[in-house]
This record gives C-alpha cells, structure tokens and sequence, in this order.
C-alpha cells in the first residue's frame, strides 16, 4: 500500500484516495510494530534524529534542526536490508519485488543488493535526502552514531542479525550517500 500510495501523494497531495490508503496502510504498520516491533533502521534514526545539528526538512517549517521520523527511518533502510539479507534472504526478495524487482531469476546471496537497490530507487523518486551526508554528516560522526544507537536494545535486539559496534558503523558509513 505504502509502495503504490506514497508516490502518488508526492505528485499530488490532494490525492484523498491515496492519502487514505496511507492512513490504512500506517494503521496496518503500527499493529505490526505493536505485535513484531522494529529492528535497526528505527534504533538507528534516534541518533540520526537526536544529533543533527544544521538541517531543516524541506516543508517542515521550523526554527530548529529537524528531520522527520520517517525521513531518519527510511535512509539507512537499504543498508540495513542489504546487512539483514543474509537472515531470511526469501523474505528479502518478496519485499523487493512489492518494490517492483523482477525476482523470477535471483539469487538468494543477492537478495539484500536486489532489495536496497529497489529501495534505494523509491526514495530518491519521492525526492529524500542523498544520505545522511545532506544532515550534515560525515565520516568523523559515525562513532557518535553507533554510540547512540548501542543504548536502543527496545528496537536493535529485534533485528533477525545481531548488529554490532562494527556492523552498525558499517551502516551508517553506506548511508552517507544513497543515489551516488
């Protein structure tokens, strides 16, 4: 739902019908998040979010720093399902083909390129940022990164792959730059 609708709201938000299947489809998500949880894309946005110094969300008018939830969510997301491929590389190739992905001839070791770059497509074409490099970060603030994502064991203890200090930095550092 999130997949046909979200576009369709960014070329015009005055697309009720959209607007509603969006509204159903975060209702869906959230009795998901309520039953499942999230993992890391969620526990990684909290310092994403929390340590942004210079950055204002296009039409989030503001006097502070600011990026969304949803913004902070979503830009480590190919990433970390290019890491979690690994762990259920079947459910990894669904999701890329509700993506659009032919899956009919891939492999299950490509299954987390084949999802992030799906992915990777969906946010540029809905216009977000080109990694948290456009937060103002950079290669000297993944430490303080991984450091405040380590203390979210509510949400990272639920990833299907253990994530550690290293794994996590190696996240963040392939979510500098999204489109390149």
């Amino acid at each position: 739902m999130v997949v046909d609708s979200l576009p369709k709201i960014k070329k015009d938000v005055n697309d009720y019908k959209a607007q509603s299947e969006m509204i159903l489809a975060a209702t869906y998500a959230g009795i998901g998040f309520g039953n499942a949880g999230v993992h890391l894309c969620h526990g990684m946005s909290y310092p994403i979010s929390g340590l942004v110094k210079n950055y204002n969300h296009p039409e989030y008018p503001t006097d502070h720093s600011l990026v969304p939830h949803g913004v902070s969510v979503a830009i480590t997301a190919p990433s970390v399902f290019s890491f979690t491929s690994a762990m259920y590389p079947e459910r990894h190739l669904q999701i890329a083909q509700i993506f659009g992905a032919d899956i009919s001839n891939a492999k299950l070791a490509d299954a987390g390129a084949i999802l992030a770059d799906r992915i990777r497509q969906f946010l540029y074409n809905l216009e977000l940022p080109d990694g948290i490099s456009a937060f103002g970060y950079t290669y000297s603030d993944i430490e303080k990164l991984v450091q405040g994502t380590l203390p979210q064991h509510r949400v990272t203890k639920l990833a299907p792959l253990a994530a550690g200090t290293e794994d996590l930095s190696k996240i963040f550092e392939n979510s500098l730059k999204l489109y390149n």
